[in-house]
């Protein structure tokens, strides 16, 4: 079975709610959701984030839909680590 283990994505939303707050949301869908924002621009209604997700198995359309239900949307997938269960397993 194929896990995604990590995402990077490029994410725009409102100043509100910040960015703590925005990733408490992310990392609540998961059980082991690990989550890194870096906000890389502030203008007069948005910020531009870098949102770092890892897990064991992440869910990216539960991601996609809590950024949306956020007021975000996810513009870009920048970097993504998966991984085939049979490879783990053998190493």
């Amino acid at each position: 079975m194929i896990f995604v283990k990590k995402v990077v994505l490029d994410v725009l939303k409102p100043h509100q709610p910040n960015a703590l707050d925005f990733s408490k949301a992310i990392s609540a869908i998961g059980d082991d959701y690990r989550v890194r924002v870096i906000v890389l621009e502030v203008d007069e209604q948005t910020e531009t984030l870098q949102v770092e997700v890892t897990s064991s198995a992440i869910d990216f359309e539960l991601i996609r839909e809590t950024v949306t239900e956020q007021g975000g949307s996810v513009h870009s997938i920048d970097e993504v680590v998966v991984e085939n269960e049979r490879e783990a397993a053998a190493d």
